[in-house]
């Protein structure tokens, strides 16, 4: 019985040492969900003003300008 306890404690230290050295290991995950809601909201927010009227024919006059299609 003492030298399953002296196991137990044994490995519960150093557990608890691995747990100590690795402090943010859980934040990488949170940081990836925070960016991907962010970028996806930027896109949302991007094809709004890209879908508007005045931003589409000013988009498309320039693309045409720049393949030289204009007059």
């Amino acid at each position: 019985m003492t030298h399953t306890m002296a196991t137990v404690g044994y490995w519960l230290r150093r557990s608890a040492g691995r747990l100590r050295q690795r402090p943010e290991a859980g934040m990488t995950t949170a940081e990836y969900a925070v960016g991907t809601i962010a970028a996806v909201s930027f896109a949302v927010v991007l094809m709004a003003v890209v879908k508007s009227g005045a931003v589409r024919s000013a988009l498309a006059s320039v693309i045409t300008g720049a393949l030289g299609l204009g007059g």
